[in-house]
């Protein structure tokens, strides 16, 4: 509800929030329900399949308005995209450029006169810049770290070239666009120090991490089947389907050697996915989209995370630790992440140490109990939505008064 100092605010959306079933729209739901606890928001959104009534209804119970556009998806071999190379802009920015989208929010602010406007993720800031200077604006969820690391670990010179181009007309336009705004947030302090050198003086940077709506994960979903493991990810996203071709290739085996009852559950979508790409494994199910992955979670043994590409922070891991099912990941996998390995959860990098940390916590039930009992505590005192809701208030608001610091 909003308060007698509520704000008119303009969010701007790569993606349609409704339903929850990847980590962008979880968090892009969740920042919508925090802002209007006190503000009035209005959300304009790119969609990129049908949006169902229910899902619009859903979204109308926290937004005043919402409208919705057609997000055309980046194609690197278009006339356009190839107009790119000579631009300064990347490409993808040029190519899914909408002018609906631009007239819409232009046409919002007429009527309204937005006290701030959110922008979310790269996608988005174009259309926060074309607002009068006297909007106060937010450029929201800033990702830079994963273009970083693919220069950065390069070694062949070509490579190092080309992913060098990249990185550096992808940091120049993010410096250059950051003049336009007023503050921006971004989710890890990784990405916060990746972003500091680029953003102008008086243009303060704010850590709104991810989080999990402890309260709606502490529900009795059943008791864990042994020697289950469990990878929820939809496989459509090549970082998720990176990490199970090397997981059940090269770790599962070796599990199953010393405990050949073992499965692994993994779950989300896997449309247009060549499931043949994965190596062929009896202890292998796929449950597809599921509209409530609590249950399959909360009666695993494990959750393993065993990413080794992609940038941000991982819901799953919070989501598993929320539910008491205990997490064995890579560094990379719980990257952005205040855990405490051997805490919290157990980590393994290369795929030996990966399988024995998994192997140690199969056969261990006090580990497994006070992994449990460990995890569920640091996320509820960390990253439940509520704290971070009340953080995330608080910079908007000091940003729209002028009293957020550099």
């Amino acid at each position: 509800m909003p308060t007698d100092n509520a704000m008119h605010i303009l969010f701007l959306s790569r993606w349609f929030p409704y339903p929850p079933d990847n980590g962008a729209r979880i968090r892009i739901l969740n920042l919508l329900r925090l802002l209007a606890v006190e503000h009035t928001v209005d959300l304009v959104s790119f969609v990129s399949e049908p949006v169902h009534e229910s899902s619009l209804a859903a979204l109308r119970t926290i937004c005043r308005r919402v409208e919705m556009f057609a997000y055309r998806p980046f194609r690197p071999n278009s006339i356009r995209t190839a107009v790119g190379f000579f631009s300064r802009r990347p490409r993808s920015v040029i190519d899914t450029y909408s002018a609906e989208m631009a007239a819409a929010v232009q046409r919002l602010h007429e009527q309204q006169a937005y006290d701030v406007v959110i922008a979310s993720e790269f996608d988005m800031a174009p259309y926060a810049q074309i607002l009068p200077e006297t909007v106060v604006k937010i450029w929201e969820d800033i990702e830079l770290a994963v273009i970083y690391e693919n220069y950065n670990r390069q070694s062949q010179p070509l490579q190092r070239l080309r992913h060098g181009l990249t990185w550096w007309k992808t940091a120049s336009y993010t410096k250059k666009t950051l003049h336009s705004f007023h503050a921006c947030s971004v989710v890890t302090e990784e990405e916060s120090r990746i972003i500091k050198p680029l953003r102008p003086a008086g243009c303060p940077i704010a850590v709104v991490p991810n989080g999990v709506d402890v309260a709606a994960y502490a529900a009795d979903f059943g008791p864990p089947t042994p020697d289950t493991l469990v990878y929820p990810g939809a496989l459509t996203y090549h970082a998720n389907l990176n990490a199970m071709i090397y997981f059940i290739g090269e770790i599962l085996p070796r599990i199953q050697a010393e405990r050949p009852n073992v499965t692994l559950t993994i779950t989300g979508r896997t449309d247009g996915v060549a499931l043949q790409r994965l190596p062929q494994n009896d202890g292998v199910f796929f449950t597809g989209y599921l509209e409530d992955i609590r249950p399959t979670v909360a009666q695993s043994w494990c959750c393993i995370v065993p990413l080794r590409v992609g940038g941000g922070s991982r819901l799953k891991i919070l989501e598993s630790l929320a539910l008491g099912t205990p997490v064995v990941s890579t560094s990379k996998g719980a990257e952005g992440l205040s855990l405490t390995p051997g805490a919290d959860l157990l980590m393994g990098d290369s795929a030996g140490d990966f399988a024995a940390a998994t192997l140690r916590l199969l056969g261990d039930a006090s580990l497994r109990a006070s992994l449990s009992r460990q995890g569920r505590e640091t996320v509820t005192a960390q990253y439940d939505w509520q704290g971070i809701g009340q953080k995330l208030r608080s910079f908007v608001a000091a940003v729209q008064a002028g009293k957020a610091t550099a």
